[in-house]
């Protein structure tokens, strides 16, 4: 009876399902976990993404709030300045020509345009000076005008501030 008993604890053991042969690498619950992980990882890296989204969008509000909050200190400045009479008369006086009673007022005019008065160069070296010219070309240039005068194109005012031109 011991031959029986010895070959039925061999035969036990090959039907328990241990074999010298290589174990597979991935086992189902290994498999489980790993799949598990995944939609983990992909969950929390969406959700990370959309945080991050998030506060890049905050970001851009809050400079957007601190430039607006720029602007409106800028115009609470200009509104104090125009509440001022004397802002609002100097102002008067250059945007629209205003004068107060008793004054005249002159206008520089070149080519039937009004001259600008705060025209001023941003250079000191970036005035284009004519060139030279000789002065018997200037000579010249007065002869020719006098012999050809330029023909206007309104007959001349007969009367300037309400007086007579002949006065």
């Amino acid at each position: 009876m011991a031959g029986p008993r010895a070959t039925g604890g061999t035969t036990r053991s090959k039907s328990k399902g241990r074999t010298d042969g290589p174990r597979p690498r991935l086992t189902g619950r290994a498999a489980v976990l790993v799949l598990v992980l995944a939609v983990l990882a992909v969950s929390y890296a969406s959700s990370m993404r959309a945080y991050l989204d998030q506060r890049a969008h905050l970001d851009d509000l809050r400079a957007t709030i601190a430039t607006r909050e720029g602007e409106i200190t800028g115009l609470e400045d200009e509104r104090s300045r125009w509440q001022d009479p004397s802002f609002v008369r100097n102002q008067a006086r250059e945007r629209l020509g205003y004068v107060r009673p008793g004054e005249t007022s002159y206008v520089a005019m070149k080519d039937g345009l009004p001259v600008e008065g705060e025209a001023s160069l941003d250079e000191p070296g970036a005035s284009t000076d004519p060139a030279p010219q000789a002065w018997y070309d200037g000579m010249w240039e007065s002869v020719q005008v006098a012999g050809d005068p330029p023909t206007t194109s309104s007959p001349p005012a007969d009367r300037i501030d309400g007086r007579s031109v002949q006065e």
